[in-house]
């Protein structure tokens, strides 16, 4: 049967479904075994955290859209009196807030930095071109909803996912105190940092332009074993869930890149007997050796592009009717992000919950 990306995992599987401006968008998520203790409070307070318009700190933030959508779940099947039945899992939002209008423009014409041209090709020019369609960021809140399950599975394990901005807009943080993380409006675990990021993006709004970043994630409580030792290693299947995620350019894990300018003997993690128990005396792998999780700390970081959507004039391409193309000038209008950070770094929790509850259940007897 042919794939075609929507589903992601191989035992704890989900696939997503709606677009950015149509009438809901969900997921399916099945393999989910009985007995988990899940509410539609659990799963809405992790769309709280990515929804469009959120504010960490109740003050102006001035990464994020202007858009207004409560994401307001509804669970059609799949869990009952609080606990999850090990059928389907069939869970919606719908969309309240679409400015349509805003893109009609884009029927016809490719924003750069979007997915726009290479969908109209793949697609036969057949796309939803509002808001992005299925290429909008909007997407993600059916990640989140599912992640927010396969939390609860990872809890029963004593597994805690963290993901944090450690740079933004240029502007890097100087400490890793995870208490401030829910403090400031880029989710960083650095409030003064934070407070240099969120100004230089408001200045890039007062612009017209847009800021990337960086964002680190940790997993605690990861017990050895988990991921397979050739094609489906954990980090390969971490490095897959990152990548989808429309706005990551680059990934890396423990030293990642770092590591090409050491020696072996720095590189190393070596190890000593605590107790009758192997222990590594650094983390210099991220957790992982041989695609195969080591029980320490899990440590990777991803590189998050600008927004492509900026309010000033770009060179790009017209489609006519004939199929030919001409030159011509845009400007994007509509609510958009400055800078993703701060809403990506729940969608990066989620796919790491989803990754992790998928080997735990391959490795289940």
């Amino acid at each position: 049967m042919k794939n075609n990306g929507s589903t992601f995992g191989s035992n704890f599987t989900v696939t997503t479904f709606g677009e950015s401006h149509g009438i809901a968008l969900g997921c399916i998520i099945d393999g989910c075994p009985a007995g988990i203790e899940l509410n539609s409070q659990i799963i809405q307070a992790a769309l709280d955290r990515r929804r469009p318009g959120a504010s960490v700190t109740g003050n102006f933030n001035a990464s994020v859209t202007a858009r207004k959508e409560p994401d307001s779940l509804e669970i059609l099947s799949g869990i009952f009196e609080g606990r999850t039945t090990g059928t389907p899992i069939a869970l919606e939002v719908r969309n309240t807030s679409q400015h349509s209008s805003d893109y009609g423009n884009l029927a016809t014409t490719f924003r750069p930095g979007h997915a726009d041209y290479t969908y109209d090709i793949k697609y036969d020019g057949c796309r939803d071109y509002r808001g992005g369609g299925r290429s909008s960021g909007r997407e993600t809140l059916c990640r989140v909803a599912a992640g927010a399950v396969a939390n609860q599975l990872l809890k029963q394990q004593g597994i805690k996912i963290t993901a944090y901005t450690i740079k933004a807009a240029g502007i890097s943080a100087s400490k890793r105190d995870l208490s401030q993380i829910e403090e400031n409006n880029l989710r960083a675990p650095d409030n003064e940092a934070a407070e240099k990021m969120n100004q230089r993006i408001e200045e890039l709004r007062s612009q017209g332009n847009s800021a990337g970043g960086v964002i680190e994630c940790i997993v605690d409580g990861c017990p050895v074993g988990l991921g397979e030792p050739v094609f489906d290693k954990l980090d390969a299947e971490l490095a897959k869930a990152m990548l989808s995620i429309g706005a990551v350019k680059g990934f890396e894990i423990g030293d990642g890149f770092a590591a090409a300018d050491s020696l072996g003997s720095d590189n190393n993690d070596n190890m000593h007997c605590e107790n009758g128990k192997p222990v590594f005396d650094t983390n210099h792998s991220g957790g992982v050796l041989g695609g195969i999780s080591n029980g320490n700390q899990i440590v990777f970081r991803l590189a998050v592009k600008p927004v492509p959507s900026i309010f000033q004039a770009q060179n790009t391409v017209e489609k006519l009717a004939d199929g030919s193309y001409r030159d011509t000038k845009l400007e994007i209008k509509g609510r958009h992000d400055v800078c993703l950070c701060p809403r990506i770094v729940p969608v990066v929790e989620a796919m790491t919950a989803l990754v992790l509850a998928d080997m735990l259940l391959r490795n289940s007897k």
